[in-house]
């Protein structure tokens, strides 16, 4: 059966075109489908959106050939402090503190603003020969043969490929025509999600504040900037997003605190209902699933781009060796490989992210009591505690050779 590419990917947002230039490294040739026009990918306003990548995804980056162009703009996250508190009271800092200074391969990860990121796995994917973007186009039926897989465009055109890959959500089109169910539930909480200038140095500093309505976290951006993601009830952020941006800001400040002075919107705001969904399988015949495809968690712990980029790394690590060894890429040995690696780390900490979110969105006082005894038992531990560093530095367990220093 004659292939028009060895990988077709379909999504074009973050994690599909780092699959496809890393598979590329191999000798792989992908093409990837993107709903999104690609004026729309390319624009160069600052919107207000950042990820907090971890020192494996920046690897990661790193090893595509892509964070040259991203550290100019990149701010490093040097230390993170969690604590517990409430709405409008004075914080005393009885929480956790992470240092990178505590472990010697540096900051614990990179702040980068989405625009920047899109942009640059944009570029990447122009100048290797071995990746097509297909930039407004989306899939509308998919097939599958002992041969390969073929998808249906909207267009009318069909495309067959050795392996397909949903990278296109969580609500994946790819996963649904491939018969793959879900498990999940709703948080009853909604992510506010803007970025805030502000009258004093960060310092590199990243706070996660645990109130009951849900966490808020204070991400740093390169100058006096900082992201935010804020989680609140429904109904509540429905009604705060609603606001002018002036009233908005009045309910912010008192979450915020002064300690980083004044502060001002900079850039958009966003609202994300916030959910917990598994794919009960991430691989079907001919077919893997990455990025939100395959799981979507609570923002807690900033892990969802981090989780997708393993997983990334991962697939790209099992096809790679299973074509030097000469192996069908798209075989059921192959892909199982992916999904034993993958689905039992992403579902514990779906697991964790989901205990965490109960756990601390509430005002029971005996839980308050028990977590805040634990954050401070942890903080005074030093093992411990560099544990947790490399914990969220992404560089413990099994690694993938493209998230290896």
């Amino acid at each position: 059966m004659e292939h028009d590419c060895d990988i077709l990917i379909v999504g074009g947002g973050l994690n599909g075109p780092a699959l496809a230039l890393a598979a590329a490294q191999s000798g792989l040739k992908s093409i990837v489908i993107d709903a999104l026009p690609e004026a729309a990918r390319a624009e160069e306003d600052f919107d207000g959106r950042g990820y907090a990548l971890a020192l494996s995804s920046v690897r990661l980056l790193e090893n595509l050939g892509i964070w040259p162009v991203l550290a100019p703009n990149a701010q490093p996250m040097t230390e993170i402090k969690v604590s517990d508190g409430r709405v409008g009271e004075a914080r005393v800092f009885l929480g956790l503190h992470f240092d990178s200074a505590e472990i010697e391969e540096g900051p614990m990860g990179q702040m980068i603003e989405d625009r920047y990121l899109r942009r640059a796995l944009m570029a990447a994917m122009d100048a290797s020969e071995r990746v097509t973007h297909r930039a407004g186009e989306t899939v509308v039926a998919q097939s599958v043969t002992p041969q390969g897989a073929t998808v249906t465009l909207a267009s009318g055109e069909t495309l067959t490929t050795r392996l397909l890959v949903g990278a296109d959500g969580r609500r994946s089109g790819t996963a649904e025509r491939a018969g793959i169910r879900r498990t999940g539930w709703g948080y009853g909480q909604t992510a506010l999600v803007c970025a805030i200038a502000h009258e004093k140095p960060h310092h590199g500093i990243a706070h996660q504040f645990f109130m009951p309505p849900g966490p808020l976290a204070i991400l740093p951006l390169p100058g006096n900037r900082s992201s935010i993601v804020w989680s609140e009830a429904d109904d509540r952020a429905r009604a705060i997003q609603a606001l002018p941006d002036e009233d908005y800001l009045a309910v912010l400040r008192p979450r915020f605190g002064d300690f980083l002075g004044e502060i001002a919107l900079a850039g958009q705001r966003f609202l994300y209902p916030l959910n917990l969904t598994l794919a009960n399988s991430f691989v079907g015949d001919r077919l893997a699933l990455i990025g939100d495809a395959a799981h979507g968690m609570h923002p807690i712990a900033g892990q969802g781009l981090n989780a997708g980029l393993r997983d990334v790394a991962a697939l790209a690590h099992v096809l790679a060796h299973a074509q030097r060894r000469g192996e069908d890429i798209a075989s059921p040995m192959v892909l199982a490989r992916y999904q034993q690696w993958r689905r039992f780390d992403t579902a514990s900490l779906a697991a964790a992210t989901d205990l965490f979110n109960r756990l601390f969105s509430n005002d029971n006082p005996l839980l308050r009591l028990g977590r805040d005894l634990g954050m401070a038992a942890i903080n005074a531990a030093a093992p411990l505690r560099r544990g947790f560093i490399r914990e969220a530095a992404g560089i413990t367990g099994d690694l993938p050779d493209l998230m290896r220093a």
